[in-house]
C-alpha cells in the first residue's frame, strides 16, 4: 500500500461538556475509495469539518503528504486538495455549468476568455465521463447534475482528496450508478476519495477500505474484502441488528379505516385505488418519479386530489387540507425533517404540541407549558429519544432522533391512519431498526400506516400489503407472501403489465 497523503493521529474535539471525536485515528492513501460509516451522532460530520477546516480540533495532529499541517480556515484545505460534497449541492443557479465550475479561480485575469472557460469546462466533464453541456443554465440541473457540477469543480480546482458525505440519498437509482462510476473514474485517475453513506449495499460495491465509527470514537479500519454486512454493522452500532429480515405472512388487521377509488390528481397520477384497514402496513413502492408521494400529499391534503372518491371509516369525505385530513383522523411524517416536518430552532417540547396546540390553550390564550413539557417527555421515555431533555433544540439532534420527535409530534394527534413517507431516510441502521420497530408497535395498536419507501428491504421487512407505482399510475398491490423484490421491480419498471389489485 503507498504512503497515505491524509494522515488523521489522535484527533479529538468536544462541544461544551460533549465529546464528538476522542482519539480517533485513520489514514488515507492515494487512488482509494476510503468508506466511513457510523451511526448518526457517531462523529462523521465533525471529522469532515475537521478535514475542511470548518473546525479545528482540541486534540490530535493531521498530516498531509506525511508532514503536520494546520488547517485553519477553508480556503486552507482548498490549496491543499481537499475538497468536500454533499447531500444537497451548493450551486448558483442563475450561473451556466462552465462558470459554476470556475467560481473559486481567481487566475482567470481581469479579462474572461470566454472560449477558454468552456473548453476548459468541457475537458474537466469529459474526464468525469458524462455528458452534460457547459452553456447549461444550473437552474435546469438535476440533483446528480448538480453533483457533477461540484466534482467538476473540485477537479478545476486539483483535488487530491475528495470528500462525498451521502451523495446517494435523494438520487435514483440510475443516479446512484452514475455517480458511482465517476468515484470509480476519480480513483482511477489517483484522487483520493472518503465516501460517506448510510447505503451499506453502496459501500460494499465501492470502497476498497471501510473506517467505522462509533460515539466519536475509531472502531476499526478494514479492507473492504475482509468485512462482512453483519460484522459492519455489529461495529456499527455494538450489536448484531437484524433490522431487514423479510416478512413473510401478513399480520391480522381489522376493519378498513380508509377506502379510496379511482383517486386523481390532474396531471400527476390517476386511478389509484385500495383500502387500508386497523393495524395494516400498506407500503408504496416505486422508482423515484412514481408519484408516491403525491398520493400521500392528496391524501393529506396539502395537494389535494381533482377526482376520485376517499372513504374514512365508511363516510365519504372530501380532504382539502391538512386540517380536513387530521379532522378525519390522518396524520403524515414528511419526507423532508428540514423543511416539512420540524421547526429546527425550536426545542422538543414545542416541536410536539405544534400540530395539537389547542390541547395546550389556558384562558386568554395562554400555553400551558408544564402540559407541554410533560407531553414531551413521555414521549421523550416511549420513543427512546436521546437528548438531555425537551428543551433542547431539535436542530442539535441525530437525523434518527429528530425522526422521532417528529413521529411523536403526530401521534400526539391521535391518528388513526399514519402515512409515513420515507420513514428512514437519512438514518443510521440502529435508529432505522427502532424506527421500524415503532411502527410494527403502533400497527399493533391498530393504527393503520401507509409507508412510502425506496428502500425494496424496508418495504419488505415492513408490509402487509405493498402497492406498485410507475410514472403516477397504480400497477398493483401484493400480499407480502407473493411479493419478492424481483416482482415488485418488474412492475416498478413497466417490465410486467398491469397488474390486477388483490
Amino acid at each position: 500500500m503507498p504512503a497515505p497523503i491524509l494522515e488523521l493521529r489522535n484527533i479529538s474535539k468536544s462541544f461544551a461538556m460533549t465529546a464528538a471525536l476522542s482519539d480517533v485515528t485513520f489514514d488515507v492513501v492515494p487512488g482509494e475509495i476510503h468508506a466511513i460509516v457510523g451511526e448518526n451522532g457517531a462523529g462523521k460530520s465533525t471529522l469532515i469539518k475537521i478535514m475542511t477546516g470548518v473546525y479545528q480540533p482540541d486534540g490530535g495532529e493531521i498530516l498531509w503528504e506525511g508532514m503536520p499541517v494546520s488547517i485553519r480556515h477553508t480556503q486552507a484545505a482548498q490549496a491543499l486538495g481537499i475538497a468536500a460534497i454533499f447531500q444537497e449541492p451548493m450551486v448558483f443557479p442563475d450561473l451556466d455549468v462552465a462558470e459554476n465550475i470556475f467560481i473559486s479561480h481567481r487566475d482567470r485575469g481581469t479579462f474572461m476568455d470566454w472560449g477558454k472557460l468552456y473548453a476548459d469546462a468541457d475537458a474537466l466533464i469529459k474526464q468525469l465521463g458524462v455528458a452534460l453541456d457547459a452553456h447549461r443554465p444550473a437552474s435546469g440541473l438535476t440533483l446528480a447534475e448538480q453533483q457533477t457540477v461540484e466534482i467538476a469543480r473540485a477537479l478545476s480546482l486539483k483535488v487530491k482528496v475528495l470528500i462525498m458525505d451521502e451523495p446517494t440519498a435523494s438520487l435514483s437509482a440510475h443516479e446512484v450508478e452514475r455517480l458511482l462510476s465517476i468515484a470509480r473514474t476519480l480513483k482511477a485517475q489517483g484522487v483520493s476519495v472518503l465516501y460517506i453513506s448510510h447505503r451499506l449495499d453502496e459501500i460494499f460495491r465501492v470502497a476498497d477500505r471501510v473506517t467505522v465509527l462509533r460515539d466519536g470514537k475509531h472502531i476499526s479500519t478494514k479492507p473492504i474484502a475482509a468485512v462482512t454486512h453483519e460484522a459492519l454493522v455489529k461495529d456499527m452500532v455494538g450489536r448484531a441488528i437484524d433490522t431487514f429480515a423479510v416478512k413473510t405472512k401478513a399480520n391480522p388487521h381489522g376493519d378498513t379505516v380508509l377506502s379510496v377509488k379511482g383517486l386523481v390528481r390532474q396531471g400527476v397520477f390517476s386511478d389509484v385505488s385500495f383500502d387500508l384497514h386497523a393495524g395494516e402496513v400498506l407500503c408504496f413502492a416505486g422508482l423515484v418519479g412514481s408519484r408516491r408521494t403525491d398520493v400521500g400529499l392528496a391524501l393529506f391534503g396539502v395537494e389535494p386530489a381533482t377526482g376520485g372518491e376517499i372513504s374514512v371509516a365508511g363516510k365519504a369525505v372530501r380532504i382539502i387540507s391538512p386540517q380536513q385530513a387530521m379532522e378525519q383522523g390522518i396524520a403524515y411524517v414528511s419526507e423532508d425533517r428540514r423543511k416539512l416536518g420540524l421547526a429546527m430552532t425550536l426545542p422538543i417540547f414545542s416541536n410536539i404540541s405544534l400540530p395539537s396546540l389547542a390541547r395546550f390553550l389556558k384562558a386568554f390564550g395562554w400555553i400551558d407549558r408544564t402540559a407541554e413539557r410533560k407531553v414531551a417527555e413521555s414521549y421523550r421515555e416511549r420513543l427512546s429519544i436521546r437528548s438531555p431533555n425537551t428543551e433542547t433544540h431539535v436542530g442539535k439532534l441525530s437525523g434518527g432522533n429528530q425522526q422521532k420527535v417528529m413521529l411523536a409530534k403526530w401521534l400526539e394527534t391521535k391518528p388513526r391512519i399514519l402515512i409515513f413517507d420515507e420513514p428512514t431516510r437519512g438514518i443510521d441502521v440502529g435508529a432505522k431498526a427502532e424506527v421500524h420497530n415503532i411502527m410494527r408497535a403502533l400497527a399493533k395498536e391498530g393504527v393503520a400506516i401507509i409507508a412510502i419507501s425506496s428502500d425494496l428491504p424496508e418495504v419488505l421487512a415492513l408490509a402487509d400489503r405493498v402497492l406498485v407505482m410507475r410514472e403516477g399510475r397504480q400497477m398493483g398491490i401484493f400480499d407480502i407472501a407473493d411479493c419478492t423484490q424481483e416482482s415488485v421491480m418488474a412492475l416498478a419498471t413497466g417490465q410486467q403489465e398491469l397488474a390486477k389489485a388483490s
